[in-house]
């Protein structure tokens, strides 16, 4: 049976001389085809061949692999120009665009894939991607929905999902959300939405209109500041609530005092639970300004 003509899910198959054109060149015209140029006696060609398969399918149609048995195909590999193997060449539009010789690790293997391969987006990072540009936040949370009744363990979903519902206070259910990751899945992201909850749910003591007064007073009042800026982090005013702590770090300039080591210290854990990446960046620069 001629390769170019298999059905889109055979994604290996063998070559050989007679049809190497059709299965090759010509199929590379729609699809890229990795080429595997091997032999039977060549121990290394048996230890990448393996690699090579589990990639085609992981890659899951990007690419077809083709298998040339060298010994059999004398012309082509003379065509080729094939003085050792393994020999894997990528051709892409009937043209050899790259090659690599010897078993490479997986990583480096896929790290050669990647340079030419466009990622296909599954239709559940389409649906993510839409949701973040979507203007309307119900809209957004309709297509997060979307994507998680396609693929209900979808990690990444889930946790854009949580942060539209912390957005709009509904706590008990980003919760729910977060709960249901998987303890083994769980990443950094997880941690700080669990963080946002946290804070979202306990509103801390204290009149920001006073507080804001004894500041203004005393400067140097740092109760008033670590209280202020409990505040403004409770309302998501990650910019104000940087601003009070920052405010500390460069007043307290004593190394080891402990006021500056606890505004230091709520700054790096607020930084993880912010949303604001701007406001990050921009604490992160001054906090280190100001330490050093």
């Amino acid at each position: 049976m001629n390769p170019a003509a298999l059905p889109a899910d055979a994604l290996t198959f063998d070559v050989s001389e007679a049809d190497f054109e059709a299965a090759v060149l010509e199929r590379s015209l729609q699809v890229p085809v990795l080429l595997d140029c091997w032999a039977p006696w060549c121990g290394p060609c048996r230890s990448l061949g393996p690699v090579l398969e589990k990639l085609a399918r992981e890659y899951g149609g990007q690419f077809v692999l083709a298998k040339l048995n060298t010994d059999a195909a004398p012309q082509v590999s003379a065509a080729l120009r094939v003085r050792s193997i393994p020999l894997v060449m990528l051709f892409i539009g009937g043209q050899p665009v790259d090659q690599f010789v010897g078993a490479l690790p997986e990583g480096q293997v896929r790290a050669f894939l990647d340079k030419h391969l466009q990622p296909q987006a599954s239709p559940v990072d389409e649906l993510r991607a839409e949701a973040a540009k979507a203007e309307d936040a119900g809209q957004a949370e309709a297509l997060l929905l979307e994507a998680l009744a396609l693929d209900p363990g979808h990690v990444e979903a889930t946790l854009d999902l949580a942060e539209r519902l912390i957005a709009r206070n509904a706590l008990d259910d980003a919760q729910s959300r977060l709960n249901g990751v998987a303890t083994a899945e769980r990443t950094e992201r997880h941690a700080a939405l669990v963080k946002r909850i946290e804070l979202a749910r306990h509103r801390p003591q204290g009149d920001a209109r006073a507080l804001a007064a004894r500041i203004a007073a005393n400067p140097r009042d740092f109760e008033a500041r670590f209280a202020l800026a409990a505040l403004h982090a409770y309302a998501g005013d990650f910019h104000a609530a940087f601003d009070e702590l920052l405010e500390v770090v460069m007043r307290d300039k004593a190394e080891g005092r402990p006021e500056r080591e606890k505004a230091r210290a709520q700054l790096v854990e607020w930084f993880a639970v912010c949303p604001d990446a701007e406001a990050v960046s921009r604490g992160r620069r001054y906090l280190g300004m100001y330490l050093n």
